[in-house]
Parts: structure tokens; C-alpha cells; sequence
């Protein structure tokens, strides 16, 4: 079953009837790095280029006042006594300062993600060097330093320049296993021209091949060392190698009781063997077509980083190339696995388990991000992809509930039941009565805004009247008010004073100038927006293939 949850995520993993133990087959996560920086998420324009307007996605600083008890609670309560010691060594070196707070924030989250593994699970954590030495004594305490497999390097930007340092442009990707059984698939990545033109330099009527060595170094006493066709290897010091993998997809298990050389001749006459005109020693031919590529290594040059235009963009802060994710996925997990991204931000990782073939669960903070990641879904897979969502309101009481704890997400899941872009940042920090806005054009080059406020507590008349006069001091075309509790007689009254407006281009069409719709009548859709057809202001994913069409990646 494919899961997207809202909510904090070591709430969500501490649930066993969720996350029991053993019970994931891959992790991926890429969480904030400690970078001090602010991310906003970036929206588009009805063109596709990217839009000036900004959103402030979540700022990447930590403090010991919020880490404190997290990392007390740790201390008590880790089953793991050496990283228990490890986090009190840390504290020692790094007493309350953001880094400390950070490394308790990871800690217990890096702890229930090893006991969600299977024993033949992976994990890959997504850092750069601002604390990837941390991380990595982490992962060795929580893991063990024989379950280390690669520190994977991927170069994320082809240019920076520093003062007075080398400049920053890579990425570390640590993979641990769980042991030393974990699921393992070689991928292959394509041959560059320039390996083609160093390596591949022959060609005859079967194609293009380079010349391997039909020799091994040392000398035998056995057939393996005997002349053949006035060819004797013992002469420079070495035996007859033959390819014997080749041999037995030609002709079967019946070559294996073949003496040496009636092995080499079998080569020969199926034009495998190259003879040179210089030199006595011939050599095994490796043609291009059939071979798998070059084995994929630790040091990833090969993936470029998302471009400011480039369409796979959706604007999320940190968003991977879904490239990396796919290749992270297909090598390390199969086809019905369950892959897991505790901090799924815009569903990069998602995307690409759901492309494969793999089962998904994904958990972010944000409504933002998960109304992203559905948004995404929905442009690539359509109704292919099916999924449960938890932790967000799916009834009045749920939605009263988030109201009460967290106003701002209550506000973001309110606007995404209206597919209403969010307040971008602007001026100092006054929302100016804007909480989220509807787009529509009013001719080819004229484009309408619709205001929207979201309330979650009392409201009354003044403020259907504050709303009108929002929408008017703003040149807004018309305005909503997204209320949880129902408006009153007098409220509706004042909204139906407003009056309406007219659109032109849809066929002269009035729709209201103010517009009163409830929660409750949202979620079981006894009430929409009246407006003209709206723009969609986020990036739209690429739609992917029907999954019976989709490129094997095993």
C-alpha cells in the first residue's frame, strides 16, 4: 500500500501498526543540512517561465532551546548504548550550539529508520559538507562501520566560486545496509564518445569492438600454458585466458570438457579472436552492441542538477533530479519493494519508486509539499497510481482539530481544497489580508486575481466587509472566504450586497463578487468556487508512460 503522511515524521515512525519493524526495503532521505539558509519554493507563469513570487518554504536553522528535551528524551531512552555515548561525546564537543541541535534532531530519526529496515535493506542519506562528518559517526554507531558501503559524491553545479577556498560543488550520498545481505542490482550507464574513442577503435563487419586480453598473467605448467597456433604464452610470462562466460553462451555446457585449444579455434571460427599485424600475441574481441556500459561508481558526473528552466522543475526547494533518485531506487531495491523518504519535500523519490514498479511511503511536515506531491502524481501517473493519505483532515472534525494545533498548515490544506496558490512573499512580512490567490485571464493578455482568506476561528459580518474591501483597495477581480465554521444570515447577507462582476471573455458571465464557502461543504462538495476557468500557477510533472511502456530499469 503507497502511504502519504503528513506530520512530523519521527511521530509517524514511531508508530508500529504503521512501522513495524523490518518492514521497509529501501530509505532514502534528504533532510535539511543545518545550512542557516531560508528555502522558498518558486512558482511558475502561465508561460512556464519562473515566477518572481516566492513562498516560504521552511528555513534550515536549528537551536538548542527546541533540541534540548529531544535530545534528552534520546539519551533515556535509545536502545543503542554506543550511540548513546556518541551523542553525549558530541554534546561534549559541541555543547548547545546549532550543529549540536541539529545532530538531535537526526539522531532518533536516523535510529527508527534502522529498525524499519528488512535485514536486506538499504539506506541512503542525502548531505553536503556542512555536517556529513556528524552524519557519518551517526550512521557508523547506528548501523556499523561494516554495514558502510560507499560515500557517493555527486557533483550538483558546474561552477562556484569561494573566497579563499576551493569552491562548493558537490554533494555527499552516504549508502549503509542493514547487513551484509542487502538487495543489489548493477546499473549501467552509457558509454561517453570520448571512452568510445579510446577503447572501442576497431570495427569490422560485425561492428564496432575494443581487444581484451585472451591472456592471464603467469605462467602454467598445464594446457593453459601449452603453444597454440605458434603462439606459446610462456614466452612473455603469461597462460591462455579464455573467456570461458562467452564460450558456454555459444555452445552450451558441452564446452566446458574442451581442451584449451579446441576452445581458442572455437573462438577463432566464429571470428571472435583478433590477429594483429604487429606482434605474435592475439587477443578477444569485445563488440560495443551487447555490452551493458560502464558500471555506475561513486562519483556521479553524469547527472546534472535541475536547471532554473528545465521542465522536470516544480520549484521546491533542494529538489533532486529525479535522474539520481531513479538510479538510487533501481540499484538497490526491486521491483514490489517498498521504498520509504521520510522528508519527501516535492516527491522526487515518490515519483521514482512509483515509476519502477515499487511500493512507496513518503512523510513531510509541510502541507505544501504534500499537496506538490499529489499535484505531481496526479500530472504523471493519472489514475494509475493509487495511494492513502493520513494525518491530514479528511472530515470537519480532523480539519478543527489541525485548526487548533497549527493554523498556518490549516491554512495551506484550506487553499489546496480550492487549488489556490499560496500568499508569496512580499513587502515586510503584512499578508495585506492575502492568504492565497485564484488566477484567470480576462483576455490574451490580461490576467484576473481572486483573493482568498482562510479563517479557522469565530467569524462575522466585519469580516465579509474587510474581505470587500481587500479585494477592491487591491484591484483583485472578486474574493473568497474559506471559513470553518458557517457564515451567518448577516454574513451572507453583506457578501450578496457586494454584488457581482462580469467576465468578458467567458461569454459575458457574472459570478459573484464575494463568495462565503465553508469547510464542511468543501470536503463533501456541496459548495465550489464560482469563477471563470483558473491557471494553474505550479509546475506541472511530466506525464509518464503507461507502466507496460515504461523503460525496465533492471
Amino acid at each position: 500500500m503507497n502511504r502519504l503522511l503528513f506530520g512530523d515524521n519521527l511521530d509517524w515512525l514511531r508508530k508500529r501498526e504503521i512501522f513495524p519493524d523490518a518492514g521497509v526495503d529501501l530509505v532514502y532521505l534528504d533532510p535539511p543540512f543545518n545550512s542557516n539558509a531560508d528555502y522558498n519554493v518558486l512558482f511558475r507563469e502561465a508561460s512556464g517561465e519562473a515566477s518572481q513570487a516566492q513562498f516560504h518554504a521552511f528555513t534550515d536553522t536549528w537551536n538548542w532551546a527546541d533540541a534540548a528535551q529531544t535530545f534528552n528524551d534520546f539519551i533515556d531512552t535509545c536502545p543503542n548504548a554506543a550511540v548513546v555515548d556518541m551523542m553525549q561525546a558530541l554534546y561534549s564537543l559541541l555543547r548547545a550550539s546549532p550543529m549540536m541541535a541539529y545532530l538531535a534532531m537526526m539522531a532518533p530519526r536516523l535510529v527508527e529508520l534502522h529498525r524499519v529496515l528488512k535485514p536486506t535493506g538499504s539506506l541512503y542519506l542525502h548531505c553536503d559538507p556542512t555536517a556529513s562528518h556528524y552524519l557519518r559517526m551517526l550512521l557508523d554507531g547506528i548501523f556499523g562501520p561494516v554495514n558502510f558501503q560507499n560515500e557517493i559524491v555527486w557533483k550538483r553545479t558546474s561552477a562556484h566560486s569561494g573566497s579563499k577556498r576551493w569552491g562548493p560543488v558537490h554533494d555527499v550520498i552516504f549508502f549503509y545496509s542493514k547487513s551484509g545481505q542487502f538487495a543489489w542490482n548493477q546499473i549501467f550507464k552509457d558509454y561517453s564518445g570520448e571512452y568510445l574513442e579510446s577503447f572501442y577503435r576497431y570495427s569490422d563487419e560485425k561492428g564496432r569492438f575494443r581487444v581484451g586480453d585472451l591472456t592471464g598473467a603467469g605462467t602454467r605448467t598445464g594446457e593453459s600454458g601449452q603453444p597454440w597456433r605458434k603462439v606459446n604464452p610462456t614466452e612473455t610470462g603469461r597462460h591462455w585466458a579464455v573467456p570461458n562466460k562467452i564460450l558456454l553462451d555459444l555452445f552450451g555446457k558441452e564446452c566446458a570438457s574442451w581442451t584449451v585449444g579446441k576452445k581458442l579455434d572455437a573462438l577463432d571460427k566464429q571470428g571472435l579472436i583478433y590477429w594483429p599485424t604487429k606482434g605474435r600475441v592475439p587477443g578477444f574481441k569485445r563488440y560495443l552492441e551487447g555490452q551493458a556500459g560502464v558500471a555506475i561508481a561513486d562519483v556521479i558526473t553524469d547527472i546534472n542538477p535541475i536547471g532554473a528552466q528545465a521542465q522536470e522543475r516544480l520549484g521546491y526547494p533542494t529538489q533532486k533530479p529525479q535522474a539520481l533518485l531513479e538510479r538510487i531506487v533501481a540499484a538497490s531495491s526491486n521491483k514490489g519493494d517498498v521504498v520509504l523518504d521520510p522528508f519527501c519535500g516535492c516527491g522526487t523519490t515518490i515519483h521514482a519508486a512509483q515509476k519502477l514498479g515499487r511500493q512507496w511511503i513518503g512523510i513531510d511536515v509541510t502541507y505544501l509539499a504534500i499537496n506538490l506531491i499529489k499535484r505531481r502524481l496526479s500530472d504523471a501517473f493519472g489514475d494509475d497510481v493509487q495511494f492513502e493519505e493520513r494525518g491530514q483532515p479528511t472530515d470537519f472534525g480532523s480539519a478543527k482539530e489541525l485548526a487548533g494545533l497549527d493554523k498556518w498548515q490549516f491554512q495551506q490544506w484550506a487553499l489546496s481544497l480550492i487549488d489556490a496558490r499560496p500568499r508569496t512573499e512580499g513587502g515586510k512580512g503584512a499578508d495585506r489580508g492575502v492568504d492565497g490567490a485564484l488566477y484567470f485571464y480576462e483576455s490574451k493578455d490580461m490576467r484576473e486575481k481572486i483573493l482568498v482568506q482562510v479563517k479557522g476561528g469565530g467569524v462575522q459580518r466585519n469580516d465579509v466587509a474587510t474581505l470587500l474591501g481587500d479585494v477592491n483597495n487591491q484591484k483583485f477581480a472578486a474574493g473568497i472566504l474559506i471559513t470553518l465554521e458557517k457564515p451567518s444570515k448577516p454574513m451572507r447577507v453583506e457578501a450578496a450586497e457586494a454584488g457581482r462582476y462580469t467576465s468578458k471573455l467567458w461569454h459575458d458571465k457574472d459570478y459573484p463578487k464575494i463568495q462565503l464557502l465553508t469547510i464542511e461543504g468543501l470536503l463533501n462538495g456541496t459548495e465550489r468556487v464560482e469563477a471563470p476557468p483558473q491557471l494553474n500557477p505550479f509546475a506541472k510533472a511530466q506525464r509518464e508512460a503507461k507502466p507496460e511502456k515504461q523503460q525496465e530499469m533492471l
